[in-house]
């Protein structure tokens, strides 16, 4: 179960981070016109926004968590509905709706201050703990009555926060070296399409997530 929990939280972060809002878009805009490393620690600072709100989630979970383990299947069904709205979402939303407004609000920060300013970004979309909601329950994330002691429930709590976190960063450090590269050919277009395959991605996988509830 412990396995589980590190590649649960793995994925979930990549989730979280992948599609390409506010946030991707100033990641992208600081790497083309900063350089590199200005767009991954923009990406630090919303992992780190994304690791409190994972935070604050797991504590809402375990004040509810009869109510998960009495509704397991209910909650996991609604959590790939709420997946696949996510994805749809994602699949038809357009970055250049946002590219000018994030172009206009680069200045010239350091690598510590584009990280604040990026954190802060993501901090003020509370909604984020509804996409936390529906990827937990769809994953099956951390239940306690996986686990034989509190203390082995702790620990993977522990971890697969953890991996949350490291998944974020992945995703992050993969953008940043994949625009850094293509840096000369890669456009609003570009983000368009990466939204189209991420969206895709999250909906074939909430798809996956109903059918295996009946099972």
């Amino acid at each position: 179960m412990f396995v589980d929990t590190i590649y649960k939280g793995f994925i979930i972060g990549i989730l979280v981070s992948a599609p390409m809002g506010p946030i991707g878009l100033l990641c992208i805009q600081r790497t083309i016109n900063k350089g590199r490393w200005h767009g991954f620690l923009s990406g630090v600072g919303a992992a780190f926004s994304d690791l409190s709100y994972a935070v604050i989630t797991c504590m809402g979970m375990g004040i509810v968590i009869s109510f998960v383990e009495n509704n397991q299947r209910v909650l996991q069904i609604l959590g790939s509905i709420l997946l696949m709205a996510y994805g749809i979402y994602t699949f038809f939303s357009n970055p250049s709706k946002n590219l000018k407004k994030t172009t206009e609000g680069i200045k010239t920060y350091s690598l510590p201050q584009d990280a604040i300013t990026a954190f802060l970004l993501t901090f003020s979309n509370p909604l984020i703990i509804l996409i936390y909601i529906a990827l937990f329950a769809r994953f099956n994330f951390i239940s306690p009555d996986q686990f034989i002691s509190p203390k082995a429930y702790i620990y993977s709590m522990l971890a697969g926060l953890f991996c949350i976190f490291l998944g974020a960063l992945a995703w992050w450090y993969a953008i940043s070296f994949f625009v850094a590269k293509l840096r000369k050919i890669f456009n609003v277009r570009g983000m368009w399409i990466m939204n189209r395959i991420i969206g895709c991605i999250i909906f074939v996988l909430s798809l996956m997530g109903i059918f295996f509830s009946f099972k």
